[in-house]
């Protein structure tokens, strides 16, 4: 079983009377038949009906429901001047009648949420199952951080703690600066966002057109560094008069949002029938929100979070250990620590996916579905159908949230030279999955319990000729001993005080067998260990030259094959 958190979200942030329960989306069944037109419709002249509903139930107005009477169908252009009836004629002598408003908005907030699910049909080409995509990219910000981003300031609102006239300051990869931005620029507030700059020169000019100030910071920092985007954030909130910090890592608006929100829609939108929702982990609100709401309708439903290589969270999910989190390329999701809104008490499952077939998975939506997605899409929906792979079933229904748009990325992603230098473009060898290096070399992995004095351990390296040992606690993994940590501190204070507990690093990765060798090389050329993990139990401990022997001998192996032919 993954490792569970021990203080779960719903814990800490309980649904609280005051708090509404969660808003449901008008049943797709009330949809098809135009009842919610006419339950809101004879009194809205001046008001517009909830977002979506409207252009759902009347974009069909010909065929077995019929023409809309109140809103008749426009001609053809310049249909009067061809001798025809000019448009509008005889209407006068119609009696007059209230005419409903459709999909008519007082402000461009309105317009979040309620976004379509599509149905993916070329890149889940042999699946028995149904998987469609959640387009969040259509939310008038273009991503689903609008949803948070609004429920965000108006909590804030409510609070006190954003008055009018006053500063909102974030950090931010991009998307939910441009949420916040657009709120700000319909309630009038000056904006600051600090983002790191591996993201693009896209998302930053988009947040200078609603009018914020935008400050970049360097990528690779450890969150507490003075300079990081998040240290830099919070500092300018603190100097700013008036100001506001936004603060989505540690914000339980922002899981509460897609409680309340993206969970209700999802459910009505395919009435119940989800088997499973797989969705990108950057600040964990979405999935985390989405998740227990999900699960409080249907507790069989398989929650899915999908992870980049690089990030520390598929390691945290296996082993409840923090690892260290290194430098990838793609935007918009992962971590380098663990921020409170997320929640791994409603996650089933975790996907690890790397920049090559994000990328790849990105361009291929855009080519093959006709989806201008970003990167963290491609990502989620790699690892969706990776997960559905190994779970398929005819009939099954999988739900995969697409954050973000394309335009973000025309310079990156979408660029054939930035792909190129990148070595995103160059063919990938074909180098299998990691139970292919267990199998061919099986060995029973070694470890040691906490306790073991570094004496002994050093002896234990010795006997078996190995330079790191995997250290145990109640018979879980908390961290791998190497050889040169002992070196270090025999020569600083002697091994005789030490135990391995105090001595464990976190230099180290966990796959699984099913783990591409692909990942694995992209993992390891950051941490020298490891371990292969089946559910809790550690099956291998692989090394650096392990690697190395398994694709020496796939390349000797494709030698033969090319002289053979």
């Amino acid at each position: 079983m993954a490792f569970q958190a021990r203080s779960s979200w719903i814990s800490r942030h309980p649904i609280t009377p005051h708090l509404p329960p969660p808003p449901r989306s008008v049943p797709r069944s009330v949809l098809r038949s135009g009842k919610h037109d006419r339950l809101w419709s004879a009194n809205a002249t001046k008001t517009a009906p909830p977002h979506g509903a409207s252009l759902r139930a009347t974009s069909d107005t010909s065929g077995a429901r019929g023409a809309d009477p109140l809103c008749p169908k426009t001609p053809p252009h310049g249909a009067g001047d061809r001798g025809g009836p000019a448009w509008g004629s005889g209407l006068r002598e119609a009696p007059q009648r209230e005419v409903p408003v459709h999909n008519v908005h007082d402000h461009v907030l309105q317009c979040v949420g309620q976004t379509p699910l599509v149905r993916l049909n070329k890149v889940t080409a042999g699946l028995a199952s149904n998987v469609y995509a959640k387009l969040e990219m259509l939310n008038p910000g273009s991503s689903v951080k609008d949803r948070i981003a609004l429920q965000i300031i108006e909590d804030a609102e409510a609070s006190g703690q954003l008055k009018p006239g006053g500063t909102i300051v974030e950090a931010t990869s991009g998307n939910t600066g441009a949420g916040l931005a657009m709120a700000a620029a319909i309630k009038g507030y000056q904006c600051i966002f600090v983002l790191p700059d591996k993201q693009s020169e896209e998302k930053r000019a988009a947040l200078r057109a609603y009018g914020a100030k935008v400050v970049v910071t360097p990528t690779n920092l450890e969150p507490e560094d003075p300079r990081s985007y998040y240290s830099v954030a919070r500092r300018l909130s603190e100097e700013t008069p008036g100001a506001f910090y936004a603060n989505q890592y540690h914000n339980p608006s922002n899981p509460l949002t897609h409680y309340r929100s993206t969970g209700p829609e999802l459910f009505d939108q395919l009435d119940g029938k989800i088997d499973a929702f797989v969705a990108g982990l950057g600040t964990g609100g979405t999935i985390t929100g989405t998740g227990r709401y999900l699960k409080e309708q249907r507790p069989d439903i398989q929650i899915v979070g999908v992870d980049p290589v690089g990030s520390l969270y598929y390691d945290y999910f296996k082993t409840g250990q923090l690892t260290d989190a290194f430098s990838y390329v793609l935007e918009g999701i992962g971590e380098d620590f663990l921020p409170s809104t997320m929640d791994f008490a409603f996650v089933d499952e975790v996907i690890r996916v790397n920049d090559r077939e994000c990328f790849a998975m990105t361009r291929r939506l855009a080519r093959e579905e006709g989806l201008f997605a970003g990167g963290s899409c491609g990502a989620a929906v790699a690892g969706a159908l990776k997960w559905v792979r190994a779970h398929d079933r005819e009939g099954q229904n999988v739900v995969v949230l697409l954050p973000d748009s394309g335009s973000r990325y025309l310079s990156k992603i979408y660029n054939d030279q930035w792909m190129s230098e990148n070595g995103f473009l160059e063919p990938e060898t074909p180098l299998g999955r990691v139970g292919e290096i267990v199998d061919a070399a099986p060995r029973e992995p070694i470890t040691i319990p906490d306790t073991t004095e570094a004496t002994e351990a050093i002896g234990l390296l010795k006997v078996h000729g190995i330079s790191q040992v995997p250290v145990l606690r109640g018979g879980k993994v908390i961290g791998v001993l190497h050889e040169r940590t002992l070196l270090e501190a025999a020569l600083s204070r002697g091994p005789h005080d030490a135990r391995a507990g105090e001595l464990a690093t976190h230099d180290f990765c966990v796959v699984d067998r099913g783990t591409e060798v692909a990942v694995l090389s992209d993992l390891m050329r950051k941490v020298r260990t490891a371990l292969v993990m089946e559910g809790d139990t550690l099956e291998a401990v692989l090394t650096r030259i392990d690697l190395i022997d398994h694709v020496a001998r796939r390349t000797a192996d494709a030698g033969g094959s090319r002289e053979g032919a």
